[in-house]
């Protein structure tokens, strides 16, 4: 009845989009989705229904998860894809860290395809400024000004740090931006994305 479900939500002026948290990881306790959702034909097939419905997709994942996320992209080209919480670098290491910057050059590769960057708490509950520098700056250098878009992520990030928190360290990262560049950042962005 998923045809069903989705026009019952697109009766609603304000529903712009779906999103699933698929969140699968080889840590057990990392997990928020039962199933492999990427994998499963069923679910692709109906995904589909997104377009007919003008309806996008964010999603939440891991970014081990990617490229089955590219190859569900591909399929469904004229849906918009925002991928939330930069990826979800939650692996620290060296080596992991390379993997991440990786996943997100591929996902960046789909047109159809933005971020959220948001959710570093989630990853780094000690986070400060200079730690998610890094990743802020390699989602835009990825994904290119006009293709991400800042979030905050409460109230869950509420655990790790203050709204007001985030958004400062958002600011002062973007300092050395252009007023346009932060404007698109900060709101416009957000505002054609989910054509507000």
């Amino acid at each position: 009845d998923v045809e069903k479900v989705l026009a019952g939500h697109r009766a609603f002026a304000n529903t712009r989009g779906i999103r699933k948290m698929l969140n699968r990881h080889k840590n057990p306790g990392w997990n928020m989705s039962e199933r492999d959702y990427l994998a499963d034909d069923t679910w692709r097939k109906n995904f589909g229904l997104l377009k007919k419905y003008s309806l996008s997709f964010d999603l939440q994942l891991y970014y081990q998860q990617m490229d089955a996320a590219v190859s569900l992209a591909r399929e469904n080209p004229n849906v918009l894809f925002i991928l939330n919480h930069t990826g979800m670098p939650a692996d620290r290491d060296e080596e992991s860290l390379r993997a991440w910057r990786r996943a997100m050059r591929r996902f960046a590769e789909c047109e159809n395809g933005v971020t959220k960057i948001s959710g570093l708490g989630m990853c780094d509950p000690k986070w400060t400024r200079e730690s998610i520098r890094p990743f802020v700056l390699a989602a835009i250098e990825d994904f290119g000004v006009e293709r991400c878009m800042f979030a905050s992520n409460f109230p869950v990030d509420r655990k790790f740090s203050s709204y007001d928190a985030v958004w400062e360290a958002y600011n002062a990262i973007t300092r050395d931006f252009s007023a346009s560049e932060r404007r698109g950042l900060f709101r416009d962005n957000a505002e054609r994305f989910y054509r507000l």
